[in-house]
């Protein structure tokens, strides 16, 4: 059975799994900002990162396949005065061995719900137009905002398109 829980809310915190996880997405091709190889080093870095950061404008949850952390993803909260109303969805990732069991779905549920209830009525994130998000993002009601060619480096170091999306509270 998958659960979704906060990071902040397990005791000994994962980072030996989220590494690999962070791990399997860049060298599975993903762009989460990363490029391949990705070392232990620079996994554990960045999310001993993570975790420091979590709180009020952070906040990440984990999906879990019988304790085993098998997909996560970030909402970040805006602080700025005219922004506190917006979020950003960041580094959905799901294990390439959990693909395909709708926990993309479940872990953008969760973030959607926390970003609304926390007083958010626009949210954004952004993808590679190449991949298999951008054609999932729609199905959950974001609407497609625009690309930008050669923004960001896929994980071999090629520019690639990036593909923005938006969803307004109250919108699927």
């Amino acid at each position: 059975m998958i659960t979704i829980r906060p990071l902040h809310t397990i005791a000994q915190q994962p980072l030996a799994a989220l590494v690999l996880l962070l791990q399997d997405s860049v060298h599975g091709g993903a762009s989460v900002g990363f490029l391949a190889p990705l070392t232990h080093q620079e996994a554990h870095d960045y999310w001993q990162g993570v975790a420091a950061a979590l709180g009020p404008l952070l906040h990440c949850w984990v999906a879990e396949d019988q304790s085993r952390i098998i997909g996560t993803v970030q909402l970040a909260l805006c602080g700025k005065a005219n922004g506190r109303h917006r979020g950003e969805i960041q580094k959905l990732m799901v294990h390439s061995r959990a693909r395909g069991l709708g926990i993309a779905c479940l872990l953008m549920q969760e973030a959607e719900t926390a970003a609304w209830a926390a007083g958010c009525s626009t949210l954004v994130l952004d993808t590679d137009s190449t991949s298999v998000a951008a054609s999932l993002y729609p199905k959950l009601g974001w609407v497609h905002a625009g690309d930008i060619p050669a923004y960001a480096a896929s994980p071999d170091g090629s520019l690639h398109t990036t593909r923005n999306f938006y969803k307004l509270q109250g919108t699927q």
